[in-house]
């Protein structure tokens, strides 16, 4: 037996769509038809786009999924995926396939890719746009608390900033109403499940060479990103920091290059004298790059481009693989990068995240708000406990996590700080 076949054998199930009552039936039959209709009502489309989005909203709810038809450079390797799961309908398939399909499918209905009127336009840009404005406006109003704060508690303002901002998820209404704007204290500290701040500052005031963020949501969690980017920057903390972005719209409300370049715009209209310099500096540090804006390549035998496919980061293309390990610390933001993590696989609760994820190639920070049936690292009971408290404790993203994984040696405790910088 190969390697990998091997790997694939001891791995759990994952995550289905057919499991009855489970999260992953919910997202499907409701939350992804709902989105259809969101993209129907937000978009002045001509009748045959809204026609094959009807189309594949009727296809969700009672018919096998269907492959692409459009002539991309990509759509031979998602329609070999779609093979392997022939006359399967949505809810016989697993979860984040599921997802992703279905995200590219709408994409087709509307003609991202197909010259015309319609290509290139972001079917979900104006409810980003109006989140964005929201977004800007809370900050402006809360960007003075970090005045005279010491750099020690202005880092887990923002860190924590970073993380409840990936509450204000598009694609999940129920969740993204419990978004807080702008920036966030301690107060929800005790809603951390697992807690490595402090190990995080230790490790990123040794100094690093480069910082990758592997971002997720654009509007208010992305001005956090672009926040903390700037106060490792000013710090030196960092000398370089990288976003992975989408290159197309994917997940409603995932940030592309052209969703930073809008938000910077939306800051610079803002009044406040600190605001404005803080635009100064993000415009600074991309003029010159201290802060890099990617959005992937595509691969060359299927170009298709990893961070919008099915794939888990387990089987990410060797160009990440070999690029990653520039990286000091690899920041995986947000729920959709932690199921790749995991591979989107029921894990017991209390498996070491280390021993999943020995693959990944660089140390990594884990920012993530639960909202999904996955998750790893808890003590024994814990996740009985919480079940019992809260019985959608996995999905309402009420509870976060801030995990450090910074090399092969014995995992930090939820609460605990240590030297994790890199042996050399």
């Amino acid at each position: 037996m190969s390697e990998s076949t091997r790997r694939d054998v001891d791995l759990p199930p994952p995550l289905m769509t057919s499991e009855p009552g489970s999260f992953a039936r919910y997202t499907i039959l409701e939350r992804k038809p709902k989105i259809v209709q969101q993209v129907i009502e937000s978009n002045n489309y001509p009748l045959d786009i809204v026609q094959a989005l009807e189309a594949l909203h009727e296809e969700i709810g009672s018919r096998p999924m269907q492959g692409l038809r459009e002539q991309t450079p990509d759509a031979a390797f998602w329609n070999r995926g779609l093979a392997k799961y022939e006359g399967k309908t949505w809810l016989e398939v697993p979860w984040y396939f599921a997802e992703t399909v279905f995200y590219r499918r709408l994409l087709e209905a509307v003609r991202y890719f197909q010259p015309g009127p319609w290509e290139g336009h972001d079917p979900f840009g104006k409810r980003k746009r109006e989140q964005e404005a929201l977004a800007v406006a809370q900050l402006a109003e809360s960007w003075g608390q970090l005045a005279g704060v010491e750099p020690g508690m202005a880092f887990e303002i923002l860190l924590h900033s970073c993380l409840w901002g990936n509450r204000a998820d598009l694609s999940y209404h129920a969740v993204a109403a419990q978004a807080r704007g702008g920036l966030v204290a301690g107060e929800e500290r005790h809603h951390l499940l697992i807690d490595h701040t402090d190990a995080a500052r230790e490790l990123l005031t040794s100094g690093l060479r480069r910082v990758t963020f592997v971002n997720d949501n654009a509007g208010m969690e992305l001005l956090s990103d672009l926040a903390l980017t700037d106060f490792l920057l000013v710090q030196g903390w960092a000398q370089e920091v990288v976003f992975h972005l989408k290159d197309r719209p994917f997940f409603v409300s995932d940030a592309m290059p052209e969703d930073v370049r809008s938000l910077v715009a939306s800051l610079q209209a803002v009044p406040d004298a600190a605001m404005r310099e803080l635009v100064s500096r993000l415009h600074e540090h991309l003029a010159v790059q201290r802060l890099i804006l990617k959005d992937d390549a595509p691969s060359e035998s299927s170009g298709q481009r990893f961070w919008t496919s099915p794939l888990m980061f387990r089987e990410m293309p060797p160009r990440l693989r070999t690029e990653l390990p520039s990286s000091d610390l690899v920041i995986l933001k947000g729920d959709a990068n932690y199921r790749r993590l995991l591979d989107d696989r029921h894990w017991p609760h209390t498996t070491r995240l280390e021993d999943v994820t020995g693959y990944f190639p660089a140390p990594f920070l884990t920012l993530r708000t639960l909202k999904a049936e996955i998750m790893v690292g808890l003590q024994p009971g814990q996740a009985e406990t919480l079940a019992a408290e809260d019985p959608e404790w996995l999905i309402n993203g009420k509870r976060g996590i801030i995990q450090l994984v910074a090399g092969p040696e014995a995992p930090l405790r939820p609460d605990e700080t240590r030297d994790v910088r890199r042996e050399t």
